[in-house]
């Protein structure tokens, strides 16, 4: 079976912008997606008017090649490559509607979050509780924003999974004009560095909102890819290139860019707003809040040095003053 796997049919599993802007890319290659959404509305008014009503609502989609179902089973059941984009504190709650068996299928996650109840990354959440075969598991890693994928403008991908035949061809489906690919075997360092780096952006949007400079941001964001590389080589100590677009140019622009809702997030903290006024003004999920506390409890066991980690876990969680702790993480540096 695994030597004659091909990916025939696809479905999205997931209505944001990242399920949008993945389902766009698909439809560059293949003639048909699944695409599962939650919502009976947001399907409907998808089908009337050919875009998300709720996300990238500029992007225009042939609406005759999506079946869109608000059965998650169903989508499951049509489709040998099932690719999940849900928010990662909503993955289990979705999971648990299922009625059919999940080990048979190629699955590949594009969720940037950690399952907080075991705290596992994705690939290891779905290896471990519904048995998916290490071959049978893959990640899809940035640098991308999903505005810019919607915009047409060029992205770079990376498609991580042991079986490196899967990874080829799901990369080859994802690749156009404006996407470029390529593949890695290191599955679970990817998901960990996309962990992080929300982390990470959360801090930078931090300083940000405390008027911190870009010189002070440029050291952030170095002591942070080398707090990354600890920690990576700590949970799976294997030969891999932090510097690599998969890890460092993740980070940066989830950092950098306006239009990381981390970044957006910590920028919120940092000029006084609580963690509840920030999250209902944003109206979207900033993964990397979620991240925080579970990479703290992940870190219990492997003792790295990760202050920038714990400076936002004080932030966030202890309720410390950002001002504080960020004066405190700027002796740290050098």
């Amino acid at each position: 079976m695994e030597q004659s796997f091909q990916i025939k049919k696809i479905a999205v599993i997931g209505g944001g912008s990242w399920a949008t802007a993945i389902a766009k890319m698909l439809l560059e290659k293949v003639d048909h997606i699944y695409w599962y959404i939650r919502r009976d509305d947001q399907i409907e008014a998808f089908k009337r008017t050919g875009r998300n009503p709720s996300y990238l609502t500029d992007a225009l989609f042939d609406v005759s090649k999506i079946s869109f179902t608000t059965d998650l089973t169903e989508a499951v059941k049509q489709c040998d490559t099932l690719i999940f984009v849900i928010p990662s504190p909503y993955l289990r709650n979705h999971l648990r509607k299922l009625r059919t068996k999940l080990n048979d299928k190629f699955i590949i996650t594009a969720i940037k979050g950690i399952i907080a109840e075991e705290n596992l990354v994705c690939s290891e959440f779905f290896r471990q509780i519904y048995n998916v075969p290490d071959d049978f598991c893959g990640v899809l890693a940035g640098p991308s924003h999903a505005e810019e994928v919607a915009y047409g403008r060029l992205t770079y991908l990376t498609v991580g999974c042991a079986d490196e035949k899967k990874a080829t061809q799901f990369a080859e489906i994802l690749s156009s004009s404006y996407v470029k690919t390529k593949t890695s075997a290191d599955v679970v360092g990817i998901e960990y560095a996309a962990v992080l780096k929300n982390v990470y952006a959360i801090s930078a949007g931090i300083c940000y909102g405390l008027k911190y400079g870009d010189n002070f941001l440029a050291v952030l964001i170095a002591n942070a890819v080398q707090e990354m590389n600890r920690f990576l080589k700590a949970v799976y100590p294997i030969e891999r290139n932090v510097y690599d677009s998969a890890y460092l140019g993740d980070l940066l622009v989830t950092g950098y860019s306006n239009f990381s809702r981390n970044r957006v997030f910590g920028t919120m903290i940092g000029r006084g707003y609580s963690i509840k006024s920030a999250q209902i003004e944003m109206q979207m999920i900033a993964e990397g809040y979620y991240a925080t506390k579970c990479m703290k409890e992940i870190n219990k066991h492997f003792r790295v040095e990760m202050p920038i980690l714990d400076a936002v876990y004080n932030i966030l969680y202890n309720r410390q003053s950002p001002a504080h702790e960020i004066s405190l993480l700027t002796e740290k540096f050098r």
